[in-house]
């Protein structure tokens, strides 16, 4: 199934923190010793690996190894690769660091990750396109499980065609005083991170 999905020169490298699983070396198939709770570790092996089409990240499910193998290993993917995280569920149990909205687990640093997403449509000059916006085509939350695919994107451009049916049915006045002083009272509360009002439609 791999040689005919990615080609006959295509390898699965295998890493893991037990010298045990050498054993199970095979043609096409490599193994690596060393642990996800080491960067230096995952920095070294993304020098010496080739690009990657597929990373799945099914190792020790701690909050620090999910999170370090993201942070050093999804540049490593290609165009079109795909980064998977298993076991989700360990950022909700405490025995390996988790907890409900509780920071620092992975669940709460991959939301994030939307916003990355659309950072494209910030108007914010403290949030800006990063290297994630432009290589994450999207995210996938299923249960216990998270898959981002991976593409090179542009700024995203918005056009208008057709002919409006309706009037225009602004709420607010769009100009002058009372305008300038909602608009200023609504940049308050997007600083606070406070919820806003609508200034128009």
């Amino acid at each position: 199934m791999w040689k005919n999905y990615f080609g006959s020169a295509a390898k699965i490298y295998g890493i893991d923190i037990n010298p045990r699983v050498e054993e199970l070396r095979e043609e096409n198939i490599d193994i690596i010793i060393g642990s996800q709770s080491d960067k230096n570790f995952l920095r070294k092996l993304k020098n010496e690996l080739p690009p990657i089409d597929i990373l799945i990240d099914d190792g020790g499910h701690k909050m620090k190894q999910q999170i370090f193998t993201f942070q050093e290993l999804f540049s490593k993917i290609k165009p079109n690769g795909v980064y998977v995280c298993e076991d989700l569920a360990t950022s909700y149990h405490l025995g390996y660091g988790g907890g409900y909205k509780r920071r620092g687990t992975f669940i709460e640093f991959s939301k994030n990750l939307i916003d990355k997403l659309n950072a494209f449509h910030s108007e914010q000059k403290s949030f800006q396109v990063n290297q994630l916006t432009t290589s994450i085509d999207s995210l996938h939350y299923y249960d216990n499980v998270l898959v981002i695919e991976k593409r090179l994107r542009d700024k995203p451009i918005a056009t208008k065609t057709g002919v409006p049916v309706f009037g225009d049915d602004t709420t607010f006045p769009t100009k002058g005083f009372v305008y300038d002083v909602l608009y200023f009272v609504n940049k308050i509360l997007q600083f606070l991170r406070l919820p806003s009002f609508k200034l128009n439609k």
